[in-house]
């Protein structure tokens, strides 16, 4: 019973809050009404799905079906051209008893300019409702026309019609040309306050001060406001926002005005035009009183509200919701009530996004290429909400869980007990490839120490081509005695996966569990007898420990990599353990003979062996024990080179798994796997599908750049919708990492930043890998820059010579946008914000590979020691990772240390 009432208390909390920040974020404008009837609206019958540049237009009963709308709200029209049955306006806005303004097209085009000319004086003389005419509209601003030009066709139209004639152009031509003031009856003058970048709230002075300026230039002129109003959406224009309440306050407020001062006006416009986003980017339209269903946007008096049907939009999204929210709460027990409203907030916070990009989608004016992107770029919106979800998920647990449900620890029997105890024998497999002897001497060494009756330990050298490097390491198994066996393979196909299962095929009979161990590892004298009574669980198929390293305080650069190791075996391992879900990986591990044996051994078709064994034992039924306890520790990538190396191989390998065993991964069929491990491992390795998709990004936003800076009339920045959630996932991982590294990891403040820098480092890598991983099966040949002779400055950078480059090229296409639109553009610092937090993970790896190459970078800056290893408590000279390296140093050996696919990860 408190179970269901903490769960109906978060979820009813949850909806209050749902419900009252719609309320809040659509809370009603009150502003001024009117009451009165509208002079004129600029009028354009072509619908949403018509475009006069592509040769569609309006029938005459649409155009009558239109007049008969606008006759409800206003006096009359404007109309722009006398072609394309538009001349036909006249007469059909008679009926309506409407006025006309009638206007004629003018451009380049001599002969579509003779028709129009015709056209508008024809009508003008046949329809007593038409009161002015306009011959051409902003042609001077254009520059299609000269002055010269445009007053001689004036005059031309004069001498044939009785009404009023002029011209519509923006107020600064008529204050540059008084020449073109002579020769109209009357000023046709457009005042439009958004394109020049004029704050919604300053916008009505604005007007006013334009308009006195040219009735005080030109006091015996007559002045027709012939274009004014404001758009409901698109880009914001410097201090302009376009949106709903802002035209609905401006259109109302300037009635008022214009009714006070006695004004002759036209308002722009009674439709929303699609088709005028080609010419005038989004923004052109969503200039409509009317959308382009024909239906009012906003009524001319009371409150209006920016989004309509918020009501709708708000219960769609609680429903979407409340399915989820239902199986989560009733699975959540472990958790406290932090946890529980954290991650059902971010479940909220996802079906409203989900909304929201739908309502965005539908509402906006698309055609065929539009439709296309805002699909892929929703696509991707999806993608990244459910990496969220699943990060808030492991956020959740790793903060507020009561307990863990499936936590194991080192077994420490009585005495007595490990006396009478009938140990099984364990086999332990050391595949080994070029690797230094004195390094391979060492671990012999800590395994000849472990504490445990029944042993064997099985070299297998592969593919080492210098006897020089592994007949020392033979001789040394002689010495050992007989529980050390060496072999020595020329040729093993399969590389480290080919050695571990020769080394099965050489197992001794009697040896029930098998454990695998990296050349570089010092293991503690009672690994085994602290791990192998786990195998007591008939069910039990592998017993894996965390992996741990002792050379990590010598440099800076192995520090912040060394945490970051930590934090996945803290962290990630510790979560997935609680599903039985955790990764293999391929040292500290055991596994039993008979589990390995049943699911035919090493795969060779993968370079992540391990973690795909591990796979297969649990498709297979058999359960997994992970002791986060370190029992073993080796040696850190000794440069940025090798550190990306050896992740490469883990994403490649990661995405080779997924697309091998995808059947397994199925969620919606039984494969043997719960449907716990099936979310870690398709969630698990998402963020490096995500990374792959942020190098895409990468070099998409790059390419859009340059189209904005070169082809500004065919490129608009991104919707804003699709950019900020890029800026808000960044810092929702930054909170995420440090405050799980807080709670989780044994480390400082600072060594915790080290961690995040080293992971963000590796961004490029695991984007590569995966992408690379889409369309081949085996690995790809990759070149290391040959630059140890050279200076630590070029070591780094020749090492990150590639995230350098990509990390130039977005601080060039921030600059050049902040240059080129940052004045006038105020949504293009959303795109220079993206474009910078794009740059961070390369400007990561620059630092790490510098920091990799300078010798005299010792330790992170105020960092101090931590106060436990990166595993755990521990005795004695192991506690801080400062187990001594003996006669070569820990950074000699790794000096010589080749990383080969036979050495493991």
């Amino acid at each position: 019973m408190r179970k269901l009432a903490g769960n109906l208390a978060v979820l009813l909390l949850l909806l209050a809050a749902h419900a009252g920040l719609w309320a809040w974020l659509n809370r009603p404008v009150q502003m001024a009404d009117w009451d009165g009837s509208i002079q004129a609206l600029s009028f354009d019958p072509h619908r949403a799905d018509q475009n006069p540049n592509d040769g569609e237009h309006p029938t005459a009963a649409q155009i009558d079906e239109d007049l008969a709308t606008v006759a409800t709200v206003a006096q009359g029209v404007r109309t722009y051209s006398t072609l394309n049955g538009q001349d036909a306006i006249p007469a059909l806005a008679e009926r309506h008893g409407l006025t006309v303004i009638a206007g004629a097209w003018l451009d380049t085009r001599e002969e579509s300019n003779a028709a129009e000319i015709a056209g508008l004086i024809r009508i003008a003389n046949a329809n007593a409702n038409v009161k002015r005419l306009m011959v051409g509209n902003e042609a001077v601003l254009r520059g299609d026309l000269t002055v010269p030009e445009l007053i001689r066709l004036i005059k031309d139209v004069k001498r044939q019609t009785d009404q009023p004639v002029s011209t519509a152009e923006p107020w600064h031509v008529w204050l540059d040309h008084p020449e073109l003031v002579e020769s109209v009856d009357y000023i046709a003058v457009h005042l439009l306050p958004y394109w020049e970048g004029v704050p919604a709230d300053q916008a009505i002075d604005y007007v006013a001060r334009r308009y006195d300026q040219i009735a005080r230039a030109y006091p015996d002129k007559k002045i027709l406001i012939s274009e004014i109003g404001w758009p409901s959406d698109g880009r914001m224009r410097d201090g302009a926002v376009p949106s709903l309440d802002n035209e609905a306050d401006f259109i109302r407020d300037f009635l008022t005005l214009a009714r006070a001062r006695g004004w002759d006006y036209s308002l722009m416009e009674a439709f929303d035009q699609p088709w005028k986003r080609q010419i005038e980017g989004a923004v052109g339209a969503y200039w409509g009183l009317f959308d382009a269903d024909r239906t009012a946007k906003f009524p001319l008096s009371g409150a209006v509200t920016a989004v309509r049907d918020w009501r709708s939009l708000a219960a769609i999204a609680a429903a979407i919701a409340l399915l989820p929210l239902l199986f989560f709460l009733r699975r959540a027990d472990n958790l406290k009530p932090q946890g529980r409203i954290l991650f059902s907030g971010l479940i909220m916070v996802a079906a409203n996004v989900a909304v929201w990009t739908v309502h965005y989608g539908t509402t906006q004016y698309l055609n065929g290429p539009m439709i296309a992107v805002w699909s892929l770029l929703s696509l991707g919106m999806v993608f990244l909400m459910s990496l969220i979800l699943a990060e808030g998920f492991e956020l959740s647990e790793g903060l507020f869980a009561r307990r863990l449900t499936r936590h194991f620890t080192p077994y420490r029997l009585p005495a007595s007990a490990e006396r009478e105890r009938a140990w099984p024998m364990v086999s332990l497999h050391l595949p080994i490839c070029n690797e230094p002897a004195e390094m391979v001497r060492r671990t012999l060494d800590s395994l000849a120490r472990l504490d445990y009756p029944h042993l064997e330990v099985l070299v297998i050298d592969n593919n080492t081509k210098d006897p020089a490097i592994w007949q020392p390491v033979q001789d040394y198994c002689r010495q050992l005695g007989a529980r050390f066996r060496f072999f020595h393979l020329d040729l093993c196909k399969g590389f480290k996966a080919g050695a571990l299962n020769f080394a099965a095929q050489q197992t001794a009979p009697e040896a029930r569990v098998i454990g695998v161990i990296d050349s570089d590892y010092l293991v503690e004298p009672d690994w085994l007898k602290s791990t192998i009574p786990y195998f007591d669980d008939a069910k039990v198929g592998f017993v894996q420990a965390p992996q741990d390293h002792y050379d990590w305080t010598e440099s800076a650069f192995k520090e912040m990599i060394n945490w970051e190791y930590a934090g996945f075996f803290h962290i990630g391992m510790s979560i997935r353990n609680e599903r039985d879900a955790i990764i293999q990986h391929g040292t500290m591990t055991l596994i039993r003979r008979d589990a390995m044996a049943g699911v035919g051994n090493w795969s060779t078709w993968t370079i992540c062996e391990d973690a795909e064994m591990g796979l297969k034992l649990m498709q297979s039924g058999w359960k997994s024990v992970y002791i986060n306890h370190p029992f073993g520790r080796g040696l850190t990538p000794d440069s940025f080179a090798a550190y990306r190396g050896q992740r490469f191989r883990w994403a490649f390998g990661a995405m080779q798994i997924l697309r091998g065993r995808a059947a397994w991964l199925n969620p919606f069929r039984r494969t043997g796997l719960s449907l716990g491990q099936k979310y870690h491992f398709i969630m698990g390795w998402a963020p490096w599908l995500a990374d792959a998709m942020n190098l895409l990004f990468t070099l998409a936003g790059l390419a859009w750049t340059v189209g904005l800076l070169l082809l500004p009339d065919y490129f608009a920045f991104p919707v804003t919708l699709f950019l900020v959630p890029t800026l808000a996932v960044f810092g929702f991982k930054l909170a995420y990492t440090f405050s799980l590294y807080a709670k989780r990891v044994p480390c400082t403040p600072v060594q915790a930043a080290g961690a995040a820098l080293a992971g963000l480092a590796l961004t490029y890598t695991v984007g590569k890998a995966f992408a690379i991983g889409l369309v081949k099966k085996q690995k790809p040949f990759l070149r290391t820059p040959k630059c140890a002779d050279k200076p630590a400055a070029i070591q780094g950078l020749l090492n990150a010579r590639e995230e350098t480059t990509l990390m130039l090229l977005l601080w060039a296409a921030a600059a050049a946008v902040a240059v080129v639109y940052g004045e006038r553009d105020r949504e293009s610092w959303v795109w220079v914000a993206v474009m910078l937090v794009q740059s961070l993970p390369y400007l990561a790896a620059l630092v790490l590979s510098m920091a990799s190459a300078l010798p005299g970078l010792r330790r992170l800056p105020f960092s101090g020691t931590a106060p436990l290893s990166s595993g755990g408590p521990r005795q004695g000279a192991h506690a801080a990772g400062q187990l001594p390296a003996g006669p070569l140093q820990a950074s000699q050996i790794q000096a010589n240390h080749m990383q080969s696919p036979g050495a493991g990860h």
